[in-house]
C-alpha cells in the first residue's frame, strides 16, 4: 500500500502517550478493513486520550454522563468516503484489558477496529447488533494480532 494512502489514517495522542508498534502496518490494515467492508476513506483520526477527557466529550456531545472506551464521530453521509474522529480512552482500554484477561495491546486493537467498524455502519446497541460487531472484531483481530499478544 502506498505511503500516501496510509496517511488517511492518523494517530493523535492528547493526554497519554502509548506505544503503538508498527503504526504504518496498522494503518494499512485499517485501510484493508475498510476496503473489505466496501467503505472508502478520506481521513480517520484516532485520538488517544484519558477517561476524563473522553467523559467530557461524552457529556458535551452525546449527553451521556458515563465513562466509555470509545466515541466515534462521522462527518460524512452514507455512501460518501468516510471522514471521522475516533476518541479512545487509554484508561478505559487498560481497565477493560484487565477485566477481560487480555493484553492491553490486544484490547487496544479491538477498540481501534471497533471504531472502524462503526464507520462501516455496524451497530452495537441491540444484542443482535452487538453480537455481529463482536464477530467482526474477532475476525479482524485474528488477522492482525499475533498469537500471544
Amino acid at each position: 500500500m502506498a505511503r500516501d494512502e496510509t496517511g488517511k489514517i492518523r494517530f493523535n495522542y492528547l493526554e497519554r502517550t502509548i506505544r503503538l508498534p508498527d503504526r504504518t502496518k496498522l494503518k494499512a490494515f485499517i485501510l484493508k478493513l475498510f476496503k473489505n467492508e466496501g467503505v472508502r476513506v478520506t481521513e480517520v483520526n484516532y485520538i488517544f486520550c484519558s477517561d476524563e477527557y473522553l467523559l467530557g466529550i461524552n457529556q458535551q456531545f452525546l449527553r451521556h454522563n458515563s465513562y466509555t472506551d470509545i466515541v466515534t464521530f462521522q462527518y460524512t453521509g452514507k455512501g460518501e468516503a468516510v471522514q471521522s474522529d475516533i476518541y479512545i480512552s487509554v484508561d478505559r482500554v487498560r481497565e477493560n484489558a484487565g477485566k477481560f484477561g487480555v493484553s492491553f495491546l490486544k484490547e487496544l486493537y479491538r477498540v481501534v477496529f471497533h471504531g472502524a467498524l462503526h464507520l462501516c455502519e455496524y451497530k452495537d446497541k441491540k444484542s443482535k447488533d452487538s453480537q455481529q460487531m463482536r464477530v467482526k472484531e474477532e475476525y479482524y483481530l485474528s488477522r492482525y494480532v499475533p498469537r500471544g499478544t
